[in-house]
């Protein structure tokens, strides 16, 4: 058979793996030879070595792989400097620990020729042999995260931290990932999802390590750090839905206070509020637009980075934006504010400087100039994530 210059790359990162690496190094080369016979496609094995001291590298050669030396410490920067070295248009991913099986990555493959940027494997869909996963990584800590990303991103991926993985070379490319740690994973499957990738899933089966040591990954803090880049990359969930409650619940307050007057207790249902209630409400007021302006600048940034596209309702508001529009709003609150606290200043005043019975008034003046502010200078900020555009449609 004619073999086709097109390759595949299988990229094990290594980290003192001298145990593993020879095993995981001949079943991937089986898998290139069942990938030459099935698709006629050549390839190679790179192993990504991240400062082994075992001599794991010279057991790698030995058993035919190509070694890198990523002097970047981190499983994303292995995985990358292996990536990188690789003159493939598919790329396949595994650790080098018995964990996966490399021949089961020819469904991958076979997915992506089919036309698929992003294959997964999908261990819950295939089989997890005994001892294979802690139960807490089994029943709590993957079903939990993987349920967060198809709730916060909208996909149907049933195992987001599957270890073995495969994609194109151009999806790799455009995707642009930057993660050192084990987020990297994490970054591969959102900034896929969010750029509208086409991804696939197979079943694999999850073997048990046969490092005979512990593993380098850390479940709860390597599980936090994928959850903290999942909120990184979900602006509206992380910024928005906070923001919009906080406000909410700001002016609702702040509505039935200052309507009451300042000499009346409110009631809502069993619960009353008085004057300190006021400065409780103007903090949710003006945290809620300080966190809300910052998922704008968040957003902005995910469009200039080229991982998300706006929608259609992130097109017509930008594409009207001015920072002009910023300034005349943020003005025209702190000129309402002033003149309400100088018409209450007034009237104190009127009064022979007596008792101040509009504290909550007052509150709600000086909360509007603070809100007007922020509206003034971030109309600045984000002119700058826009390019140093007035237009702000114009700088994405």
């Amino acid at each position: 058979m004619q073999i086709n210059p097109i390759s595949v790359a299988f990229v094990l990162p290594c980290l003192n793996e001298v145990r593993t690496i020879e095993w995981c190094v001949k079943r991937a080369l089986e898998a290139l030879a069942l990938i030459n016979q099935r698709f006629g496609l050549s390839g190679e094995v790179i192993v990504a070595d991240n400062g082994s001291t075992d001599g794991s590298q010279e057991v790698a050669r030995n058993a035919g792989a190509r070694v890198v030396p990523v002097s970047e410490k981190g499983y994303g920067a292995a995985l990358q400097g292996g990536f990188e070295s690789a003159n493939a248009d598919y790329l396949v991913m595994g650790d080098s620990d018995c964990s996966y099986d490399f021949v089961e990555a020819l469904p991958m493959v076979e997915k992506l020729l089919e036309g698929a940027d992003l294959c997964m494997g999908s261990r819950f869909a295939g089989e997890i042999k005994p001892g294979a996963m802690p139960w807490k990584n089994r029943y709590i800590g993957n079903p939990a995260l993987s349920g967060m990303l198809r709730f916060l991103f909208n996909t149907n991926i049933t195992d987001a931290h599957c270890g073995m993985r495969a994609l194109t070379r151009d999806a790799y490319d455009r995707l642009k990932l930057s993660s050192t740690g084990m987020e990297f994973a994490s970054e591969m499957v959102l900034k896929s999802v969010l750029m509208k990738l086409k991804l696939a899933e197979v079943p694999i089966t999850l073997s048990q390590d046969q490092r005979g040591r512990p593993p380098h990954l850390s479940p709860w803090r390597d599980g936090f750090r994928h959850l903290i880049y999942m909120l990184l990359l979900s602006p509206t969930w992380l910024f928005m839905a906070p923001a919009a409650l906080m406000f909410v619940v700001g002016a609702v307050l702040m509505a039935f206070l200052v309507a009451a007057g300042d000499s009346e207790i409110v009631w809502l249902g069993s619960l009353r509020f008085g004057d300190h209630w006021a400065i409780a409400a103007s903090a949710s007021l003006i945290i809620s637009l300080q966190t809300a302006l910052m998922g704008v600048y968040a957003l902005l940034n995910s469009y200039r980075e080229g991982f998300r596209q706006p929608g259609k309702w992130a097109m017509a508001i930008l594409g009207t934006s001015r920072l002009q529009y910023w300034l005349a709003a943020g003005m025209l609150l702190m000129a309402a504010g002033l003149s309400w606290a100088f018409w209450i200043a007034a009237g104190w005043a009127a009064s022979e400087f007596g008792p101040l019975d509009s504290m909550r008034a007052l509150i709600a003046a000086a909360t509007t100039i603070v809100i007007g502010s922020q509206i003034f200078f971030s109309g600045f900020l984000i002119s700058v994530f826009s390019g140093n555009r007035s237009r702000h449609g114009l700088g994405i």
